[in-house]
């Protein structure tokens, strides 16, 4: 069985988490192993995703309410061991800089683009493959 990274992906809205999917597919890029995905819709859901499972990379809807992606972020990157990289999506361009202040390490804005969220997702995969965290 090949080995898959595992992606978490948080929105309160299940038509974003299903976008993120489909845009970045099964595997965003040839260089990448296999995702499986979990998905969230609450906060307490993400916090003990990241206590209990390995995650690899998450995706981070910066309009989720009421705990939005950004401050869920900064939040994991305070609190989270080895926190995963963190993929945001912003609502306008002009987020990026709400982005760097959460800490995240890339973003992609709203609507989703699935060309530039595969490749970004992909870009982190790598990252933590070359570093050897990914549990791929």
């Amino acid at each position: 069985m090949q080995p898959t990274a595992t992606v978490l992906v948080y929105s309160d809205n299940a038509t974003t988490r299903e976008q993120v999917r489909l845009a970045a597919g099964r595997r965003p890029a040839s260089d990448v192993p296999p995702i499986e995905y979990i998905e969230c819709a609450t906060l307490p859901a993400v916090l003990s995703t990241l206590d209990e499972r390995r995650v690899d990379v998450c995706v981070l809807d910066g309009e989720t309410a009421p705990a939005g992606g950004m401050g869920v972020c900064r939040q994991i990157k305070d609190e989270i061991f080895n926190c995963p990289p963190v993929l945001l999506l912003i609502g306008r361009p002009t987020d990026s800089w709400l982005a760097t202040w959460s800490r995240a390490e890339a973003a992609v804005p709203h609507p989703i683009d699935p060309a530039a969220l595969a490749d970004q997702l992909a870009g982190l995969l790598r990252e933590r493959l070359a570093s050897g965290t990914c549990h791929a």
